[in-house]
């Protein structure tokens, strides 16, 4: 009896009421739990339909602020931004090309240029940008001994935490300007202490000018800034830029300030083909983000959104293909705006006007007609905010 007893208990086990050894059986077409099957299916695609994933920075640093804004002004209801934490520059740019989910990454403009040296992507190609954000300047404070960076050769310089955006920028810069210099990794405190003690021959700080690692440094401590000019061999990574004595008044002298080079925030993005879903996405974010772009520059959001310029070029990177349009498209709507004849007679009057305060002779008819063209050409295609 036992024996009979046990070989029905396995009967139910493996042909009870949730099929064959505990499967569930498919729900009839049209039963309830089929219904209720579709309904959260449904449920499931609308939720996902217009997410956007965009890894940005630290839960202190300014990365984190700007998703969060995006968040706050951009979600609809065809459109959500779902911002996660990042682990630096370098990270970001490997997870928006590998990580599930991640669409969007903020990023230092160089950070494509350190992966292509060291070859971390399969294709720099995968990696666009939607538009660059704001600048962080290249800060090189050295003992006073030191008077130029070719007099860094050989020396100990600290390029901050491995890993973070200013070792990254450090590595590159130095590498680029061919000075081979002893790399060392101490928190930016505790390396300015060295620095004064003369036990490191200087420092890198990549931040956003005045920052406040230099708010109580003054020249009599022993250091200055030394110039980075921008060299050919930083022209096409790199901006131009300056520190003042308005930045820092312990460290500038008056006069032109200290030149340097800064690098740019960029919002990049996965390059998806234009025929997928994700690439709709994306392009969905990229229309919103653009058409309310106005909406960022008021309180509570960041002030670092007043420096953004859409349009602004970022060397060394390919513009994502639904940014460019829409800028293109944008530059079209404002030339159409004004009719053509008037523009053409305003063209004429400023190309006459020209010749005379030259002292040359009045272009004829069809040349001015001929620049006109070439001048409507040009507008259509030149990217404006």
């Amino acid at each position: 009896m036992p024996h009979i007893v046990r070989l029905l208990m396995l009967a139910c086990l493996a042909f009870g009421p949730t099929g064959a050894f505990g499967q569930t059986p498919a729900p009839t077409p049209g039963s309830p739990s089929a219904n209720v099957a579709q309904a959260i299916e449904a449920a499931k695609e609308r939720a996902n339909r217009g997410v956007v994933g965009i890894v940005s920075g630290g839960v202190d640093g300014t990365y984190v602020r700007i998703a969060a804004d995006l968040a706050s002004v951009l979600d609809g209801p065809d459109l959500r931004v779902l911002p996660t934490l990042g682990k630096g520059s370098l990270q970001n740019l490997t997870d928006l090309v590998y990580l599930r989910g991640v669409d969007i990454a903020i990023v230092q403009s160089d950070a494509l240029a350190y992966a292509r040296r060291e070859r971390l992507l399969p294709s720099d190609r995968s990696i666009a940008y939607v538009a660059k954000l704001y600048n962080e300047e290249f800060h090189l404070l050295a003992s006073s001994a030191i008077k130029n960076v070719a007099d860094l050769a050989g020396k100990q310089v600290n390029f901050d935490s491995r890993g973070s955006g200013t070792s990254l920028t450090a590595s590159l810069v130095f590498s680029l300007l061919k000075i081979p210099v002893q790399p060392v990794h101490f928190d930016q405190q505790l390396a300015l202490e060295k620095l004064r003690k003369g036990e490191i021959a200087a420092l890198v700080y990549v931040a956003g000018k005045p920052t406040r690692l230099f708010r109580e440094v003054k020249a009599e401590d022993g250091v200055h800034f030394l110039p980075v000019p921008l060299a050919a061999e930083l022209i096409e990574t790199y901006l131009p830029s300056r520190l003042s004595r308005e930045d820092y008044p312990g460290l500038v002298a008056e006069g032109p300030g200290v030149d340097t080079v800064a690098v740019g925030a960029v919002m990049a993005v996965y390059n998806w083909p234009t025929e997928s879903e994700r690439y709709r996405r994306v392009k969905r974010f990229v229309d919103a983000f653009f058409s309310d772009f106005n909406k960022f520059l008021d309180a509570p959001r960041h002030p670092k959104w007043k420096e953004v310029n859409l349009a602004a070029q970022v060397p060394g990177w390919q513009r994502f293909v639904a940014a460019d349009q829409w800028l293109k498209a944008a530059a079209g709507r404002e030339t159409a705006a004004v009719p053509e004849e008037q523009l053409r007679q305003t063209f004429r009057a400023f190309v006459d006007q020209q010749a005379r305060a030259g002292g040359g002779q009045p272009l004829s008819r069809q040349k001015q007609d001929e620049l006109f063209e070439q001048f409507m050409r040009w507008q259509t295609q030149r990217p404006r905010p």
